[in-house]
């Protein structure tokens, strides 16, 4: 089903004046109001868990092109405006952000390192411009974000002055503030610019397919399946160029079997799932033992970045506190971790969320990954 038709739908459902202004889209289209008929959200679900949840519709999702620089890869992807939650630090709980009638659509970008095929969780800015000149399209810096579709990227609501082509450039920070080690030590120090040539046409995101979930499983403790970029991403698109990037990752954790060291059982809290290992493997430590802990969402195993966690080792009479460092490496992925002097067989490892994800959130995963309870792991 087309967005469109799904709005004209589900107008007729409400008061007979809406219905009559639903029924008048081609008209208005022909004015010029377009977004203003066509931009709206869908139903959000009712009674929502303070956990992941199915949500009311299911998006496709466009692609317009990959790019690379150095170290880095990036894709420019699309669908329609629509909501979301930001998270900041500095805030408690969550803000809605509302679609505006002048949103022209929902861009996202995924960047990741080319060596490993990593998603990364780096800084990113985004220049528009047309013609060679700048575009004011309302953000210049996306939001670190989480989809059940989309898995983690970066991604605003923007506006464009009007179909045509355009150019966007991405422009990846040096990823400093994460321990690397493995095969990504000593890498990913420099920034990267990237440049994705698209064309921005008001039919592509209409002809977009938009499929609503049946009202009985709304709700329902589940998510929806990754998008596939091979499929119905919509390859490349609308005259993207194909860098030699390859396709996007969504940012899955690794796999638990896949491991490598003392892999305790996966817990859950907050409604996320969290591996934890112990390692002694050299690039960690000097003689010391590692602990690494990988938080990501139940279902689709999506890292959580730009969390805050500690842990409390009890053993030998004694408690110690070690704050856990974010980190990423080539067998244990996405991590947050700490060496610890003197960790032996029978100490015991609490583990407490000190600050919650700071991505903005899509319909599913809002009202999940802010309350966690302490984790306790035997060694």
């Amino acid at each position: 089903m087309k967005r469109r038709g799904f709005l004209r739908g589900t107008a007729g459902i409400g008061a007979v004046g809406t219905a009559g202004i639903a029924g008048l889209a081609g008209c208005l289209e022909r004015l010029g109001f377009e977004e203003e008929s066509a931009w709206a959200n869908p139903p959000l679900v009712e009674n929502r868990p303070d956990a992941v949840y199915l949500p009311a519709s299911r998006e496709e999702m466009g692609t317009y092109g990959t790019a690379t620089d150095g170290d880095y890869a990036a894709a420019l992807s699309y669908t329609f405006p629509h909501r979301f939650w930001t998270v900041e630090a500095t805030s408690e709980g969550k803000t809605l952000v509302e679609v505006d009638a002048d949103d022209s659509l929902h861009l996202m970008v995924s960047v990741w390192d080319r060596e490993t095929h990593t998603a990364l969780p780096a800084t990113l800015r985004l220049e528009v411009s047309q013609d060679g000149e700048p575009v004011d399209t309302g953000t210049s810096a996306p939001w670190p974000m989480i989809s059940q579709r989309m898995g983690f990227h970066y991604g605003d609501n923007v506006q464009l002055p009007g179909e045509g082509a355009y150019t966007v450039r991405v422009t990846v920070t040096p990823v400093t503030g994460i321990n690397r080690t493995g095969s990504f030590e000593g890498r990913l120090e420099s920034p990267g610019s990237l440049e994705i040539n698209f064309e921005y046409a008001r039919s592509d995101i209409h002809d977009l397919s938009f499929e609503t979930i049946p009202e009985d499983r709304r709700g329902s403790r589940e998510a929806l399946s990754l998008m596939s970029h091979g499929g119905d991403g919509g390859g490349d698109g609308n005259g993207g160029h194909n860098g030699g990037a390859g396709q996007p990752p969504m940012g899955r954790g690794v796999p638990v079997e896949d491991l490598p060291g003392q892999v305790f059982e996966p817990q859950r809290s907050g409604d996320a799932t969290f591996a934890a290992l112990v390692s002694d493997a050299d690039r960690f430590t000097d003689g010391s033992s590692y602990l690494a802990i990988s938080p990501r969402t139940p279902y689709n195993d999506i890292v959580l970045p730009f969390t805050s966690l500690s842990a409390a080792v009890e053993g030998s009479g004694s408690v110690r506190q070690n704050e856990l460092v974010e980190a990423l490496d080539h067998e244990i992925g996405h991590h947050y971790g700490v060496a610890i002097d003197g960790l032996a067989a029978g100490d015991r490892v609490t583990v407490s969320v000190d600050s919650p994800p700071q991505v903005s959130r899509h319909d599913g995963y809002e009202t999940a990954f802010f309350d966690f309870d302490e984790l306790s792991y035997t060694v």
